[in-house]
């Protein structure tokens, strides 16, 4: 029976992994992210879960322990931040070549330096990259049920990709929140027994994990990981809808509020959005019609649903908690630009990098910019590509 409990977005995660029951967990501690193993090795101890917990010396190991778990054939599960994240990098390309799926909660916390351990995306937009899904969360209850979901599209046979669940740390990780948990024999028949369909230890069927690939296969061997995330798009919007079928909690690619009058939009990731919504509404009520996308899944990118949803408006902001360094603007900034190319769509397109480090940004802030945004579609303001909001000149 499903029940309405108060829990910090760790204990939650570490409740759906003890829910999930995998194999193996690797565990390594790194703020903020500790109390998910740290919460999870109590389950271990106290044998609710069956679990092969392995402890290890650093990030790197973690992701090493849990590749060879899974190519074992082993529902495998480890979790990190910032640094972390950046000591795995390596191996990170190594999980998702050999299409392992591999779940890793990651708590976004700033890469140093300077050394900070308070929110924002850099850690995991420097993996954008590395061949893994990422899914965001705004609070508790998305990160618990993304845990889920992201192993069911990891272990989809159209998929066997790893899957990052990536929520923002301190705010989410250890704030307390209501959140239903659900009843785990209802979980563990919505996950089912992860059958691999080849493994390393399968001795009946034997094959390779690994090999060597030079100009003579490396190329076919990267572009069938490219074409995964064509297909991918299709299985997280199914794992999605049939989690939603089982609970009443309903996730898609992206969520919109207030979109489909709306003159100005703001697309934003992560716990933001709840904030974005309070300036929404503050808007609103001033006659300027604000609009918002809290975009959930990032990779795959969802490049023509998102252009559907935004070709309407009249400008569009781009939230990013992190900055590309390229004089330019921050990653999703980037990227919906380029997914507007080419489509028609002729709305003007900027970008705010905010919240860096843990820079608190609250209702006005975000205010602001549909504030700017309206004074651009009515010529009372220059068009200003680049910003950064609430920082210190």
């Amino acid at each position: 029976m499903a029940k309405r409990v108060a829990l910090t977005g760790n204990e939650a995660v570490a409740l759906a992994m003890k829910q999930i029951n995998p194999d193996v967990v690797a565990a390594y501690p790194i703020t903020p992210q500790t109390d998910i193993v740290q919460y999870f090795s109590s389950f271990v101890a106290d044998g609710q879960v069956t679990t092969e917990f392995v402890r290890v010396e650093s990030e790197h190991s973690a992701m090493s322990a849990v590749i060879g778990s899974s190519a074992a054939g082993a529902r495998s599960i480890t979790a990190t931040s910032s640094q972390g994240l950046a000591l795995m990098h390596e191996m990170l390309h190594i999980a998702s070549s050999y299409r392992l799926p591999i779940v890793m909660p990651v708590v976004n916390r700033a890469l140093s330096g300077p050394i900070n351990i308070h929110c924002d995306h850099s850690d995991s937009m420097n993996a954008r990259d590395t061949g893994w899904i990422q899914l965001y969360c705004e609070d508790t209850q998305e990160a618990y049920d993304n845990m889920f979901i992201a192993l069911k599209i990891a272990e989809d046979p159209r998929v066997l990709t790893p899957v990052m669940v990536c929520f923002d740390g301190f705010i989410i990780s250890h704030a307390l929140e209501n959140l239903v948990v659900e009843d785990e024999d209802v979980i563990k028949k919505y996950v089912g027994q992860f059958e691999p369909d080849r493994y390393l230890l399968d001795v009946d069927n034997p094959h390779t994990i690994g090999p060597l690939a030079l100009y003579d296969y490396y190329f076919e061997v990267k572009r069938q990981q490219a074409e995964v995330m064509f297909h991918a798009m299709d299985a997280v919007s199914e794992a999605s809808a049939e989690y939603g079928k089982v609970t009443g909690r309903n996730y898609d690619l992206f969520e919109t509020y207030k979109l489909d009058d709306a003159d100005v939009g703001i697309i934003v990731i992560g716990s933001t959005a709840g904030t974005a919504r309070g300036a929404v509404d503050k808007l609103r009520e001033q006659g300027v019609k604000a609009g918002l996308i809290k975009l959930r899944v990032f990779r795959p990118a969802p490049r023509e649903e998102i252009v559907a949803a935004i070709r309407h408006l009249k400008a569009l902001a781009v939230m990013d908690r992190a900055d590309s360094y390229a004089g330019f603007g921050g990653p999703l900034f980037g990227e919906v630009r380029s997914w507007l190319y080419g489509t028609g769509a002729s709305l003007p397109v900027v970008n705010f990098v905010y919240g860096l480090g843990g820079r608190d940004v609250v209702v006005n802030d975000v205010a602001s910019v549909y504030e700017y945004l309206d004074k651009l579609v009515r010529n009372q303001a220059p068009l200003q590509l680049v910003q950064y909001l609430g920082v210190r000149e």
